[in-house]
């Protein structure tokens, strides 16, 4: 059963009746916020096991909205605004499974709009809460390949706009520069033994990230490779070995935020150099593992990077290569208190991680090699 928000119809917003001094206002809101937030943190984390092998985590759970996603929702609001597709009384709608909501949400309120997510009944209750929280009010459904179609009509139906991260998110971020998330972490890399990482690691969930990252190695002429780590049961890394496969019939990873059902369009295929499948249980067994080595929760999908990170270092090492990786701490483990870190949630859903975090922290040690 879909659960129904409701909503106020109002006409939708086209370009020539949009106020210039209210978009005006609103952009220089959006710019205001970016001023007053600092770049996110670049973690060294150690590896005493893997000498003459850097790890690097990019702390995105720092952001205004605790994820990587506020980077993205920005991106995507200032693109709205500058083609002329929302003003102000537009109902902005997304799909979303939670982060990138969170943030849409904040900037939604931030410009004085009301926001609505679509999302699969199956998200965290906190990612839920923090929707809330900023303003904006959740539409949940049963089946998560419908939010997709349920975002559109909602917004069709009440006037409002669809603001689709799946379509948009690569072309709504200058991947350029523009201190996007790719140029920040090169930045940062700078002044590290080892510059220019070997590797940057990310997930996919839009594809924007991916698509940011490649895009701009190969603009600035690096020799970094970029890997994607997907959950198991998504659609991205079978599309990648085969352009003809464009969804599957579900994807139950309970990895929010990364992993798809159907090849979303901001999925760049050909900046990646390489796909690295990850079950769910090694997703979660690492985030456990890296979490108890920050000293604080991150989130699923950070462990989904971190152990193709690891991998791709065990990788690096066997063939005597030296060097840097970097990859993502996506947001903070808080949001999947009730879901990821609820040991009995995890063993109804029969995910058993105390063997492959033992073996994480083998590995870590220098006592054993990693395994999936």
């Amino acid at each position: 059963m879909t659960h129904f928000v409701q909503v106020s119809p109002h006409p939708a917003c086209h370009s020539n009746a949009q106020p210039r001094d209210w978009l005006c206002t609103a952009i220089q809101r959006i710019e205001a916020d970016i001023n007053r937030s600092a770049d996110t943190h670049l973690i060294h984390v150690p590896l005493p096991a893997l000498p003459g092998i850097t790890l690097y985590l990019k702390d995105e759970s720092s952001h205004p909205t605790g994820s990587l996603k506020h980077r993205l929702a920005r991106s995507l609001f200032l693109y709205a605004l500058c083609n002329g597709w929302i003003g102000p009384q537009t109902l902005i709608v997304e799909a979303s499974s939670g982060s990138t909501a969170v943030s849409e949400a904040y900037f939604a309120r931030l410009i004085g709009l009301d926001f609505v997510a679509v999302m699969p009944r199956t998200t965290s209750p906190e990612k839920i809460a923090a929707i809330e929280f900023q303003g904006g009010r959740c539409h949940l459904v049963d089946n998560p390949k419908t939010v997709y179609g349920e975002a559109a009509e909602l917004a069709r139906k009440s006037g409002g706009f669809y603001i689709d991260q799946f379509t948009f998110a690569e072309r709504a971020t200058d991947w350029r520069g523009n201190n996007n998330i790719a140029e920040s972490i090169f930045a940062q890399m700078s002044h590290e033994p080892d510059p220019v990482p070997s590797w940057v690691v990310t997930g996919a969930g839009t594809g924007g990230t991916s698509a940011t990252i490649g895009r701009y190695i190969r603009y600035q002429r690096h020799n970094t490779r970029l890997c994607v780590a997907d959950p198991t049961e998504s659609v991205f890394h079978r599309h990648y070995e085969d352009r003809s496969i464009l969804e599957v019939d579900h994807c139950r990873s309970v990895i929010e935020g990364i992993g798809r059902p159907r090849v979303e369009p901001s999925f760049i295929p050909d900046v990646v150099d390489r796909m690295m499948t990850v079950p769910d249980t090694f997703s979660v067994a690492t985030m456990r593992v890296i979490s108890g080595m920050l000293g604080r929760r991150c989130g699923g999908s950070t462990g989904t990077n971190v152990y193709a990170a690891l991998k791709l270092a065990e990788e690096m090492a066997a063939s005597g290569e030296t060097g840097s990786i970097v990859s993502i701490l996506c947001d903070s483990g808080e949001r999947y208190a009730s879901t990821l870190y609820n040991d009995a949630w995890l063993a109804a859903r029969g995910i058993e991680i105390t063997t492959p975090m033992v073996q994480l922290e083998s590995f870590l040690s220098g006592k054993g090699g990693l395994c999936s």
